[in-house]
């Protein structure tokens, strides 16, 4: 069987090996492969940017937006968009040629490498190094694999610093880290006990991200708390919004208050409803459907507009009657759906959107009640006497753990 493409980076690769002809995400063969080059694009911006900072030379805020953008992108059943993908590429190059003039400008010597070097201007000679310089380029498999969870971890880094970013929580040594991690995985020469202590040093910096992004959302909108969440539906034309952004959310549930159109959650969206912030609109309506592999038949029932502020997207069918009514942000991106920009104070105008719902039936009901959460750590530690006391009486006996 012709192999087309090589993809890994979830627990669902085909035959828990890696997907060769299309993802199991719905991922194009040339959809990978230009995000193989977009990666490709991004370790050469880090290998220049990593030098500057070695020698104590500034890296602007583009470069390092542009790097947590461009790994953001290419996570699982984020961006099916293969033309932003190639336009992410286009502009990863001239950063990367801009750095390496710096660098020569200061004097600093970069690595003759060919990720710093290699230049393509026409689609064909894009493609053709794309089929170059994917996961199976690295010979040694246990290197390979080692790089590979160092990269998965920066993608989910980089994932979790933008959310914080966008409410105003940069941290720079996130930014080093995450080129410098690059870098070494690149041009470092790194045997497999490096690489091995290399993969640990992410899992520690991604703890420092999620606590970033943790002070982020409670400084920002309260700790969790304990909330009843209905899962039922309003005669109001409704916008559901999945993913994570809850900067995007705060923004939605802003500019349609007052409009009679009701917000609902999706899949990891979900606990938006726990924040104290959010629980003053109104119009914040509950929650519509369940796991996000099911949104192909619960988002023709939900009959309004669709916004996806991340992951995840499963490709709609061609038919779908949902799919002109498909909105993506910031890294994601399908092809033929609209997608909303932001301006320079990092907002983005729903006006589109809240537009489309009012002229859409209200959802149909799929369930009726309500779900409990809200179980985060600072409201735990609050009953932690009445869990440990639970627990010697015998009330609660197992405990369950779940990450994702």
């Amino acid at each position: 069987m012709e192999q087309k493409m090589f993809c890994f980076q979830c627990q669902e690769a085909a035959q828990g090996k890696g997907c060769i002809l299309k993802g199991v995400c719905g991922k194009t063969a040339p959809t990978s492969a230009a995000m193989d080059l977009l990666l490709y694009v991004v370790k050469g911006i880090s290998v220049a940017a990593d030098a500057l900072r070695t020698n104590s030379l500034p890296v602007g805020s583009d470069v390092n937006r542009f790097v947590t953008d461009a790994l953001f992108s290419t996570i699982t059943n984020a961006n099916f968009d293969e033309a932003s993908i190639w336009q992410r590429v286009q502009r990863g190059l001239l950063m990367r040629d801009s750095l390496a003039q710096q660098a020569a400008e200061a004097g600093v010597t970069l690595p003759q490498a060919d990720v710093l070097i290699w230049h393509g201007a026409s689609d064909e000679e894009l493609k053709a190094k794309a089929a170059t310089v994917g996961v199976t380029s690295e010979a040694d498999p246990d290197k390979r694999s080692l790089k590979e969870l160092v990269l998965y971890g920066l993608k989910g880094m980089a994932a979790y610093h933008d959310h914080a970013i966008r409410l105003g929580y940069e941290d720079e040594s996130i930014h080093a880290f995450l080129q410098r991690a690059l870098s070494q995985t690149t041009v470092g020469n790194l045997s497999v006990a490096e690489l091995t202590a290399l993969a640990l040093e992410t899992g520690a910096v991604g703890v420092q991200v999620m606590a970033l992004l943790d002070r982020a959302h409670t400084e920002s909108y309260g700790h969790p708390e304990i909330t009843e969440v209905n899962i039922g539906v309003r005669q109001n034309p409704g916008i559901l919004i999945s993913g994570h952004d809850l900067h995007d959310l705060e923004e939605l549930l802003r500019q349609t208050e007052g409009t009679g159109v009701d917000i609902y959650t999706h899949g990891e969206m979900l606990p938006a409803h726990y924040y104290p912030a959010f629980k003053k609109y109104a119009h914040f309506a509950g929650n519509y459907g369940n796991a996000w592999w099911k949104q192909r038949e619960e988002f023709a029932a939900f009959n309004g507009p669709i916004v996806f502020t991340t992951n995840c997207i499963v490709p709609p069918v061609a038919d779908a009657p949902y799919r002109d009514k498909i909105f993506t942000a910031n890294a994601t991106g399908y092809p033929g759906c609209r997608h909303l920009t932001e301006d320079a104070d990092g907002r983005k105008d729903f006006s589109e959107v809240i537009a489309l719902a009012k002229s859409c039936p209200s959802p149909t009901q799929i369930e009726t009640g309500s779900i409990v959460g809200g179980f985060a750590h600072n409201q735990v530690l609050q009953l932690a006497d009445k869990v440990v006391e639970a627990v010697k009486s015998g009330a609660i006996r197992k405990f369950v753990v779940m990450a994702g």
